[in-house]
């Protein structure tokens, strides 16, 4: 039993590079979950996954520039990002659209025009790395500036947590207090953006949400508590990360759709059976009204 146990568990991680991609999974479930809460409770997870296209056209633009330099590929889709989040910012303000409506708009520009530049200037190999990534081929190099760009995301989110939970829930507040909460949504949204660029070496810009929102949509079906939400929602993306790089070690399974499929999953269980607005609790719920209405 016990050697079974470690044939499933721990054999895979003799090597080098499963070891890698799992220490790239644990920096990506600390950062990633806690702003993909904050998006959730902003009623932005879409604008999340827009993003998450927008940084396509700046990695595009450093590939073919540098070829496969993943630091310039990594500022490239930083800036892209950022470029993006303030065009729609100035959209919305001329055009009086929706912030989110212009952000899909130019998404769908800055995608078909970073896919055109890619498949111009490499090969469908690069294509494919780029839009779905290749966690188990995360290098020393990679996970060293994935692991600083996080720790980054965390400081900053330790120093401005505060004032960033206020503006998500009452953004009125901070104008009565004489802040801009314009000032502060834009450092929210420059974060959204660097949280976006780690997780796309390791699970491409097609997937890189995948673990920053569903074990956040997930966790609003257990708790409701913020510090609760974040704490559920960073231990399912650590579950599944490890999970998902064990079945695609011992399935013969692609690591990054594995990993995303399992939090998919937990999200799906959580609809079904969550405590907080799950299907049977709300058939609880209703079976209880019933039995005290007259």
């Amino acid at each position: 039993m016990l050697d079974l146990l470690h044939g499933w568990l721990i054999a895979p991680f003799d090597y080098a590079f499963m070891r890698r991609a799992l220490a790239a999974c644990v920096v990506l479930a600390l950062t990633t979950p806690v702003v993909g809460v904050l998006l959730t409770l902003r009623g932005m997870s879409l604008m999340g996954e827009a993003l998450s296209h927008a940084i396509l056209p700046g990695v595009a633009l450093a590939f073919v520039l540098a070829g496969f330099s993943l630091p310039l590929m990594m500022l490239g889709g930083v800036t892209a990002g950022l470029v993006t989040v303030l065009l729609a910012g100035g959209v919305s303000l001329v055009a009086g659209l929706r912030e989110d409506a212009a952000m899909v708009s130019l998404f769908l520009t800055a995608m078909a025009a970073g896919v055109m530049g890619i498949s111009l200037s490499g090969n469908a190999l690069d294509l494919g790395h780029v839009l779905f990534g290749s966690i188990l081929g995360v290098d020393r190099q990679t996970l060293l500036l994935v692991a600083a760009a996080g720790s980054l995301v965390l400081a900053v989110l330790a120093l401005t947590f505060r004032i960033l939970v206020v503006e998500c829930l009452d953004p009125g507040f901070l104008t009565l207090q004489g802040r801009h909460a314009g000032w502060t949504q834009a450092l929210f949204m420059g974060l959204v953006v660097i949280s976006l660029v780690i997780g796309f070496q390791a699970l491409g810009t097609l997937m890189a949400t995948g673990l920053m929102l569903l074990p956040a949509a997930m966790a609003r079906f257990w708790s409701q508590r913020l510090e609760g939400m974040i704490a559920i929602a960073t231990a399912w993306a650590l579950v599944s990360g490890l999970v998902g790089l064990l079945a695609s070690y011992h399935l013969a399974l692609p690591a990054g759709p594995s990993i995303v499929l399992l939090a998919g999953a937990g999200y799906v269980v959580s609809v079904l059976v969550g405590p907080k607005g799950g299907w049977l609790a709300h058939r609880r719920r209703s079976r209880l009204r019933r039995a005290v209405t007259p």
